[in-house]
């Protein structure tokens, strides 16, 4: 499946129903089924997690910035879903599940909003590219000089305190026009939603940074007619 397949595919699967809030899985059957579903397999069929290649993120919100930078919002999942790809495993009931991803190759997110916004008939599906996403916010490197020797085994949990430099490392990196992931990500929520209106000029370098460091793939959805419209 290509890019446009793989988000047909989730709006479809979105359209009927099918895909659950939050944690769901793409197999490379085209099917879509929940985290739930997908750790009840893996007691039985344990070599169902080499049939992932996608983590779909399904939730609904009352944020445009949301709407607008879903990856931005959820930078958090690039860091775990590259561990699990890696062969390294979360403590405690990970939404991963309980093995590695070792064909894991894109995050989805399916993002709607809430029923009191004007953007309540709009489905944003917007599809990341992992190892694109994090080779460009360095992730690899920063991996290694945190797990060092670790980094290069399989299979073994990777500990909270570990977790947490990882992603400090990574959010102090100034990536996003000389702004660090979460400074931008405050940035376009007080523009988009405050009315910071000022902002105008970060916003727009912001977008242009976004694009080149996580070149998503984004489709929006008018939910009446399931027809591509502009945001």
């Amino acid at each position: 499946m290509d890019e446009y397949q793989i988000v047909e595919r989730v709006k479809d699967w979105y359209r009927t129903a099918s895909i659950k809030s939050y944690h769901n899985f793409l197999l490379n059957d085209k099917t879509i089924i929940s985290g739930e579903s997908y750790k009840r397999s893996y007691q039985h069929n344990p070599s169902i997690n080499k049939q992932v290649i996608g983590y779909v993120y399904n939730y609904t919100t009352s944020f445009v910035s949301n709407l607008e930078f879903p990856t931005l919002d959820n930078w958090d999942f690039i860091s775990s879903t590259y561990l699990q790809k890696k062969g390294h495993l979360l403590r405690g009931d990970s939404s991963l599940g309980p093995a590695p991803l070792p064909n894991l190759k894109y995050i989805i997110y399916c993002v709607t909003s809430d029923t009191q916004s004007e953007f309540q008939d709009r489905l944003v599906i917007e599809l990341v590219d992992l190892d694109i996403a994090v080779n460009n916010i360095n992730l690899p490197k920063i991996v290694s000089s945190v797990l060092g020797p670790k980094s290069l085994s399989e299979n073994n949990f990777i500990e909270d305190d570990e977790i947490d430099e990882i992603n400090n490392r990574m959010l102090s990196q100034k990536l996003f026009a000389d702004y660090t992931l979460d400074y931008a990500k405050l940035i376009v929520f007080r523009y988009f939603n405050s009315d910071k209106r000022e902002l105008w000029k970060k916003v727009l370098k912001i977008s242009q940074a976004y694009q080149r460091v996580f070149r998503p793939y984004r489709v929006v959805y008018n939910t009446k007619t399931w027809q591509p419209v502009v945001f």
